[in-house]
């Protein structure tokens, strides 16, 4: 709740945005977004042709209907909440999951810079089982279908896009959260391995009157792992349009 107004008492008749995570595309919100479409038409932004947050956040905007529901997820979540900062009077509300406001860690800078260093003929081999792995519940960790699905998503999206997400930039910490002005809801894992709780607890307390939620028995990839209940956690904030 924020100066008094519920969230469920917003106007989502624009329907939603979805922004996927990193390396991740539409099919990420396969299964959430049948329900989510009673609020309206789904849109999914693109994050795949720029290299800054600001750069995508305008792509989105663009895109995006006059009046929406805005859900980023992971890296998406950090260009979600560029886009309510940029243009405060079309996001209805915000809702970000299992993402943060922090900066990039001494290894994932790094890393960044290795890719960077990397000739551009370089091929892309897809991500690594690895990687994947640490991504979803330790119990779903060695689920070959999850993983498939995910290294698909990977593979569709190419090397051109690994080699621009990789490079984002997300130097400080995030301090202006405190001028996200729209209702805001912050889901979180109790199992990620990724985005800690601590951090969700952050974006709780700088987002003024934003909410926290936690799924249970999830890991990171909230989306595939837990969708009824996060599609519930949506509806239940933004408001269900009567029917």
């Amino acid at each position: 709740m924020i100066s008094g107004i519920a969230a469920s008492s917003l106007d989502p008749s624009g329907g939603l945005v979805l922004l996927p995570g990193y390396m991740l595309d539409s099919d990420l919100w396969r299964e959430v977004e049948p329900a989510l479409a009673r609020l309206g038409p789904v849109r999914h932004g693109d994050l795949f042709q720029d290299d800054t947050i600001e750069a995508m956040a305008r792509r989105v905007l663009e895109a995006a209907p006059q009046h929406f529901v805005l859900v980023g997820f992971s890296m998406g979540g950090y260009v979600a909440r560029e886009v309510a900062r940029m243009a405060p009077a079309r996001v209805a509300s915000l809702v970000l999951v299992a993402t943060s406001a922090r900066a990039d860690s001494d290894a994932q800078r790094a890393r960044r810079e290795a890719i960077a260093r990397r000739p551009a003929e370089t091929a892309f081999r897809g991500l690594s089982r690895t990687a994947l792995a640490a991504s979803l519940h330790p119990d779903r960790a060695g689920d070959a279908v999850l993983l498939e699905r995910l290294r698909a998503m990977g593979d569709r999206l190419g090397g051109t896009v690994f080699a621009r997400q990789s490079r984002l930039r997300r130097d400080a910490p995030d301090a202006r959260l405190g001028d996200i002005a729209c209702p805001t809801l912050v889901i979180a894992a109790d199992h990620d391995r990724l985005r800690s709780l601590a951090e969700a607890e952050e974006l709780r307390d700088g987002i003024p009157g934003a909410v926290l939620r936690v799924v249970a028995g999830s890991g990171h990839m909230i989306p595939i792992e837990a969708p009824e209940a996060l599609a519930r956690l949506i509806l239940d904030f933004v408001g269900q349009p009567e029917t």
